[in-house]
């Protein structure tokens, strides 16, 4: 399993709850669409509750923060398209050759 470093494990935790608000904003915003469409309102209703109920278990918005995982949960995010590779600016390179690894296995 890749562990990361101190430094990188510091930088994660610093930059999570950024990444989970812009996510969520996102979602949101498609929460209104999905809401302002022309569809029944008890259509737009169960839609929306199926919707959360999906998205509220991924990464984007909720993540277990261990640092033996960490490297894991990063390629989760950038695979679930939380985040993207650039992204992962001030990690370390090994930090994002071992990411880059971890996505070959998601193809």
């Amino acid at each position: 399993m890749f562990e990361i470093s101190k430094a990188d494990w510091k930088l994660f935790r610093a930059r999570l709850p950024e990444w989970q608000e812009k996510y969520m904003e996102r979602l949101t915003k498609e929460y209104i669409e999905l809401l302002s469409s022309s569809e029944p309102a008890s259509t737009r209703f169960w839609e929306l509750e199926k919707r959360i109920k999906e998205d509220r278990r991924h990464p984007g918005v909720i993540l277990e923060m261990r640092k033996s995982t960490a490297a894991w949960n990063i390629a989760n995010l950038v695979a679930g398209d939380v985040i993207t590779l650039d992204d992962l600016d001030g990690f370390s390179q090994d930090l994002i050759d071992g990411v880059k690894l971890m996505l070959k296995q998601y193809s």
